[in-house]
């Protein structure tokens, strides 16, 4: 059965850790081409849109969810937000619980409206990242 406005509130199990090391922000910052000092200290801050890796595994688990019928070819990351509690920073263990929060189909489009709550292993949450992604199906 494809997804449907029945599907909001659905919500995922939290994703295995995924360890923040000051390898991977210096990576990340890298690739954005920030040098900011803080994301290469001796106790880096990662980038705000650092909380998009560990998100991702998260939106694995809601794109991979059979029930659903998403197909990700059919799929287009439209908008992208974080609210923070705190940075992510070197040494953080997070996990990420995903959340579908709203469902809206319009014709043959599905809007899906996701936030990822991204806790560290003493429970603190650190990061929301709300997403939302455009599904299109097939022509009715």
């Amino acid at each position: 059965m494809p997804i449907s406005e029945a599907d909001t509130g659905r919500r995922y199990p939290p994703t295995p850790i995924y360890e923040v090391t000051a390898g991977k922000i210096a990576e990340f910052a890298a690739a954005l081409g920030d040098q900011n000092p803080a994301y290469y200290s001796d106790a880096p801050l990662a980038p705000p849109t650092f909380a998009a890796v560990p998100a991702a595994r998260a939106w694995e688990s809601m794109f991979a969810d059979p029930e659903l019928g998403l197909e990700l070819h059919r799929i287009v990351h439209g908008d992208q937000r974080f609210s923070y509690r705190r940075p992510l920073r070197a040494g953080d263990r997070i996990t990420a619980t995903l959340t579908i929060e709203k469902v809206r189909v319009r014709g043959a489009a599905v809007l899906i409206s996701s936030a990822v709550d991204l806790h560290d292993t003493a429970g603190e949450l650190a990061c929301t990242a709300a997403a939302t992604f455009i599904h299109s199906g097939d022509a009715a």
